[in-house]
């Protein structure tokens, strides 16, 4: 189990990876990983928007992450700014 902080300051731009299963051919884990901004964290779930595709193939996302599935969570920089 992550040891997972108390808080996390809404609008924090963060990265969580989660368990997504077990490959069927290689029996690895495999994870996925949401990158955003937090709306709100209470110890057991995980509000937060996703953040656009760069390339713009996917919009913003509201997602909810339960506590138990997230495998790693830390900062991660803003997006340099386009001209």
């Amino acid at each position: 189990m992550v040891r997972l902080p108390q808080t996390i300051p809404a609008g924090a731009r963060i990265v969580v990876r989660t368990y997504a299963g077990v490959d069927e051919r290689t029996g690895r884990r495999q994870y996925r990983d949401v990158v955003g901004h937090v709306r709100s964290w209470d110890g057991t779930t995980l509000h937060m928007t996703r953040d656009a595709a760069a390339n713009g193939s996917r919009p913003a996302q509201e997602v909810r992450i339960d506590a138990a599935s997230i495998a790693i969570l830390k900062p991660v920089p803003e997006r340099p700014r386009r001209r």
